[in-house]
């Protein structure tokens, strides 16, 4: 919990508005940083994006630093259609990967289908800010039914806000992420290929039946590759079976990875594998 003599009154933070309020918390930050013995690197480059670092975010991140969850913040890993992705150190000094929803730019109306139906957050609010609260929420909901069903995907660790802390998939020693399916792919061999191909079929298997989860997003862009086995990602979209979009998302995604591995081996027909991950009887396409 924020403390009035750390910070103020936390009224006094979140009323401020303007880039007035926002220069106030980020030298409240500064001096918290400073205080705490955090290792800020890139600091320019981090605090002048102001679409993504805005009172909510850096108020977030106020209370996971002044908590001890956050011992070190990096530079960009990522910039998605919704979110950054920085690297960052958990309060162990462990590499982490630290996920912050953008408030004010992201696309609401392409987000809110996939929340939509979904009977775990049909009480959110309308608006923007308590949307995107929800959706990372989500996101951190996901990944835990996705890790705990045996996929291989990120550990998360914490959630405030628009903000996501979670393990970082990459080089601990130099802080660089793991290539994209569509990077790494270039040095798969043909059975390499059909290798992976099969292995990506069985996770959206386990996801839909461990889990009870639809990716919704799959594709060569969302897997990761270690060098030895892949990392599905970006579990904000995915959503439950009872979903009025499930369906179409399942088909979506399947079609997707047969289209990639093509270029391998001789994918299985879309109904083939999508009858193999829910089985006949329970739904048709």
């Amino acid at each position: 919990m924020i403390t009035e003599t750390d910070m103020g009154k936390n009224r006094d933070i979140e009323n401020n508005g303007g880039n007035g309020g926002t220069d106030k918390l980020i030298e409240k930050f500064d001096r918290l940083v400073e205080k705490k013995g955090i290792t800020l690197r890139d600091a320019d480059n981090f605090k002048v994006m102001e679409n993504v670092f805005d009172d909510q975010t850096l108020l977030a991140l106020y209370k996971l630093v002044n908590k001890g969850k956050i011992s070190a913040i990096g530079g960009s890993i990522s910039t998605g259609k919704e979110a950054n992705v920085f690297y960052a150190e958990d309060g162990d000094g462990h590499p982490a990967a630290l996920k912050i929803y953008r408030i004010q730019s992201a696309n609401f109306n392409t987000m809110g289908e996939y929340m939509a139906g979904d009977p775990r957050f049909s009480s959110i609010r309308k608006s923007k800010k308590e949307f995107i609260f929800a959706w990372t929420k989500k996101e951190y909901a996901n990944l835990i039914r996705a890790r705990d069903s045996g996929i291989n995907c990120p550990q998360a660790y914490l959630f405030d806000r628009n903000i996501l802390l979670m393990e970082f998939c990459g080089d601990r020693e130099t802080g660089t992420a793991y290539p994209q399916l569509r990077q790494a792919a270039a040095g798969f061999t043909k059975s390499q290929g059909e290798e992976i191909y099969h292995a990506i079929i069985a996770d959206m298997k386990t996801l839909f039946n461990g889990a009870s989860l639809v990716h919704a997003d799959l594709s060569e862009f969302n897997i990761l590759f270690d060098g030895e086995k892949h990392i599905i990602i970006d579990m904000g979209q995915a959503v439950l079976p009872e979903h009025p979009g499930a369906v179409r998302y399942l088909i979506r995604d399947i079609k997707n990875i047969n289209r990639f591995f093509s270029r391998f081996c001789e994918p299985l027909e879309d109904e083939a594998v999508f009858k193999e991950i829910v089985g006949a009887e329970r739904m048709q396409p």
